[in-house]
């Protein structure tokens, strides 16, 4: 399998989140060694499982584009079987779940083929209008419109809004010659994530006004302003190593990133509080399932990449 080091700006920012992880690591060996009163199992776990998937990020940035697109797709795989797993449906409905999954290796492979206007338009178009056909082949109508939109709902969330991860690294190099497509992946994904990490912390320490008590009771404005801060600082900081964008452009994509961060994050937190669980699955440890640790990517992904797009690559992907 071929191997193809990043752009150096990319390898210093990876290095920079392998340090953040040994600095993390040697904080909570330092809790565990003066308070072994203390139950610290979950923030093992946790900085565990980041640990492996900084090393699994890394590896799509390292492999050549199309391990790199398999990876992903895996995840879009692993993403739409949890969130079936969670959705009741109807025992009609479990041959219309094969074209779903179907629908996965169609996606990544326009991807890799580079065809951008099916990438664009084969789930929100053809994948929709082709499911319901399918449905009313079966023949079954008790239900109908649950399990469609469940069903659609769930490809775009878990498939067509992940899937603009990967074409980040097969955008044409002219776009950013500093960084190249994996420099824009590293600074969506870093910036999603430390978003989540500062909402939390902002919020632990100074939360006082919940935003939405009734979905998510932990979060608070507090929070929330302290992750629009520090992830739009950080996008400033960031953008002349790793993007293109302007001053004014990163204020806005840190801004836009924390905000939709933050919806991605209360909608799957919706959809948990709907179905009455407090994870969406137990492959993560310390995180919970697949929806948990991605919930954020499904809304910033998107957005990040038809920005970006529109801004910097207009009439190169045509």
């Amino acid at each position: 399998m071929q191997i193809v080091l990043p752009p150096i700006p990319v390898m210093i920012a990876l290095s920079g989140i392998y340090g953040l992880l040994l600095i993390g690591t040697g904080m909570i060996c330092g809790l565990v060694y003066t308070k072994p009163e203390t139950d610290y199992t979950e923030l093992k776990d946790r900085i565990k499982s980041w640990w492996v998937i900084v090393t699994v990020f890394t590896l799509t940035l390292i492999l050549n584009c199309t391990a790199a697109i398999v990876l992903f797709g895996l995840l879009s795989f692993l993403a739409l079987k949890e969130y079936l797993s969670l959705i009741p449906t109807r025992q009609a409905d479990r041959r219309v779940l094969l074209w779903a999954y179907l629908a996965i290796a169609l996606q990544y492979a326009w991807i890799l083929i580079g065809w951008y206007g099916m990438f664009l338009i084969f789930i929100p178009i053809y994948v929709f209008l082709f499911l319901p056909m399918r449905m009313v082949l079966i023949g079954e109508t008790q239900g109908f419109l649950r399990a469609i939109g469940t069903l659609h709902w769930g490809l775009m969330l878990t498939v067509y809004n992940l899937s603009h991860l990967p074409y980040l690294l097969m955008l044409p190099l002219a776009g950013n010659p500093i960084a190249g497509g994996s420099g824009l992946l590293v600074y969506l994904v870093f910036l999603t994530e430390i978003n989540d990490i500062a909402q939390y912390m902002t919020g632990k320490l100074l939360g006082r006004h919940k935003v939405v008590p009734t979905i998510s009771p932990g979060k608070t404005l507090e929070g929330l302003g302290g992750g629009i801060v520090v992830t739009t600082l950080l996008a400033i900081a960031l953008a002349p190593w790793l993007t293109p964008f302007s001053l004014i452009h990163s204020i806005c994509l840190g801004l836009l990133l924390s905000l939709t961060g933050f919806i991605g994050d209360v909608t799957i937190s919706a959809l948990k509080r709907d179905l009455g669980i407090k994870d969406s699955g137990n492959l993560i440890p310390g995180h919970g399932g697949i929806l948990d640790r991605i919930d954020s990517l499904t809304y910033t992904a998107p957005l990040f990449f038809h920005f970006t797009v529109y801004f910097y690559y207009q009439g190169q992907l045509l």
